[in-house]
């Protein structure tokens, strides 16, 4: 078994330690009614996309999420939320330097030895969630997970939605796809985007992403016989039947869509098995990107 798949498979019972530890972080994590920005780089910025429509779509509070590069420093902020794994990402140390002593922030991360321990104001760390492979999977739910109850929207439904996606075949011939396309909407277009990546980590698959009801303005003309479009949350109507009148493979999501998030991850381990690749060597990345200053 790869760190990838050893470490994805542990995903329900860090989701049910970080729900529990939610109240005890409080203080750490964004008031009701803050401004709020949230940050990280690849994997993490996507997160924060999730998060972001979240928080704002209970009414929590106006909540933006950007890259930790492309922060608007311009703008004004009562708290700005980094989710960095590694606590070692460039941008995101750079980020945190900036804002010190200007507006108030938390870190999330799964190493308390790092350097974002001294770099943000308020700190939540989540080592039982850390991992050894390059490709992130189950920190970054797990973060997803002790926001998602922060907002109190999350359920031990969820959880048991992820031992199910856990257990479940994947679709029959799905593996042999040449193409994914992931597809999400609200607060799952940040999940469609990190289903997406998963698969280009992992596998190398030619993967794409989008807003859901933006599959029909163009994006829908790649697919055909041979290709796949999964949908993470609520389904527009008539899409899956477009998408099946073009010969393409329509894949439902029917479980919590962070636990289909979990079958996407399960999915790039099998393409990868397929493909004779090891999903945990990832080619040209590193388990956290420091640049030279």
């Amino acid at each position: 078994m790869t760190h990838v798949e050893d470490e994805l498979t542990s995903q329900p019972e860090c989701w049910t330690r970080a729900a529990a530890r939610a109240t005890e972080y409080g203080g750490a994590l964004p008031a009701p009614g803050e401004r709020v920005a949230i940050v990280g780089c690849g994997t993490s910025y996507f997160m924060a996309q999730a998060v972001a429509a979240l928080r704002e779509g209970s009414g929590q509070g106006e909540t933006d999420a950007f890259a930790a590069s492309e922060f608007p420093y311009g703008r004004s902020y009562d708290r700005v939320v980094a989710l960095t794994r590694s606590g070692t990402t460039t941008e995101v140390l750079e980020l945190l330097g900036e804002l010190r002593g200007r507006t108030r922030t938390t870190a999330i991360t799964a190493d308390p030895g790092t350097p974002v321990m001294d770099a943000a104001d308020d700190l939540v760390v989540l080592d039982f969630a850390d991992e050894r492979s390059v490709v992130q999977t189950r920190f970054a739910t797990t973060a997803l997970t002790l926001l998602r109850a922060h907002l109190g929207l999350h359920t031990e439904a969820v959880v048991a939605d992820a031992r199910t996606a856990l257990r479940s075949e994947l679709p029959q011939g799905i593996v042999d796809c040449a193409q994914f396309t992931f597809l999400g909407r609200g607060w799952t277009v940040g999940l469609a985007n990190e289903a997406a990546l998963k698969m280009r980590e992992a596998c190398l698959a030619w993967t794409e992403a989008y807003p859901a009801m933006e599959y029909r303005h163009g994006p829908i003309s790649i697919t055909t016989h041979g290709t796949a479009t999964w949908m993470l949350g609520e389904v527009p109507g008539g899409l899956p039947e477009q998408v099946r009148d073009t010969g393409g493979r329509w894949v439902a999501g029917g479980l919590d869509p962070l636990a289909e998030l979990v079958r996407v991850q399960r999915l790039a381990v099998a393409v990868a098995a397929a493909r004779g690749l090891d999903p945990d060597q990832p080619r040209h990345l590193t388990r956290s990107v420091i640049l030279a200053p």
